[in-house]
């Protein structure tokens, strides 16, 4: 799933996973690819531009928001997942993997 989960509150997010779950096979895995918020305020230009869109979503979308890599472990392990895998960082973009 790409650049979909930013668009959902958390309530939603874990509704969307946990039907992921249910659908995998028992050694399956779900690929997301989202930005990730930084924890702490930084200045380099993918960081600002997460912090940009993260105001657009909270303005166009209610719920939607960018999250940290603790928040998306959160939404992981909440909807049945056994870990995340935060495989790769492309053009502002984490490739993130997701265990049953």
């Amino acid at each position: 799933m790409k650049w979909i989960l930013h668009d959902w509150s958390d309530e939603h997010c874990l509704k969307l996973l946990k039907n992921c779950h249910k659908a995998i096979p028992d050694h399956g895995k779900v690929i997301v690819v989202e930005a990730i918020f930084p924890v702490k305020p930084e200045t380099k230009t993918a960081a600002k531009s997460t912090s940009q869109i993260d105001v657009f979503m909270m303005t166009q979308n209610p719920g939607g928001k960018e999250r940290s890599r603790e928040e998306f472990l959160a939404l992981a392990t909440g909807a049945g997942f056994s870990g995340i895998k935060f495989e790769c960082f492309v053009c502002n973009f984490w490739v993130m993997e997701l265990f049953k």
